[in-house]
């Protein structure tokens, strides 16, 4: 699609979610926030950007135990207890929980932090977009808005 489509239906999208019920519209916000995290955590799990570009691995450890088999990255971060998604008449949001926000953080924009918690090394981590929009999940996102104002209209 073009820009100029793009607005031209984004504008006239906007204009029927406006005539919506505040509740019809926190209905579809809760839709569209929980199959947006869904999507964010399975290519979070598939180790990929948004642009389909795979993460950069992970750096060699210096220390590297025999019998210690590393975690797949990004685990814990991508399950329903720190990937929230939250719905409301205003609008749809999916972000992580207040525990792991920096550690996201650091990782989505590649800042540099503390290796450990309570260490005092620090390393440069390169940028691993967590959270972004695909082309797909657009479409997707198009087409649960266009559904849900066929049912609801």
């Amino acid at each position: 699609m073009t820009d100029g489509l793009d607005t031209a239906i984004e504008a006239r999208l906007s204009a029927l979610i406006d005539r919506l019920s505040p509740t019809s519209r926190a209905t579809l916000a809760r839709s569209l926030a929980g199959q947006l995290r869904r999507t964010q955590s399975a290519r979070i799990a598939a180790q990929k950007n948004p642009d389909g570009s795979a993460f950069e691995p992970r750096k060699p450890q210096l220390r590297h135990r025999k019998k210690d088999l590393r975690a797949p990255m990004f685990k814990k971060l991508r399950t329903n207890t720190y990937l929230k998604a939250k719905g409301t008449a205003d609008g749809a949001v999916v972000a992580f929980s207040r525990e792991v926000e920096r550690i996201a953080r650091v990782h989505q924009l590649g800042l540099r932090d503390r290796v450990s918690r309570r260490g005092t090394l620090e390393a440069d981590y390169p940028a691993r977009q967590l959270l972004g929009l695909t082309a797909i999940e657009e479409a997707l996102l198009y087409t649960l808005i266009s559904n849900h104002l066929a049912d609801a209209l």
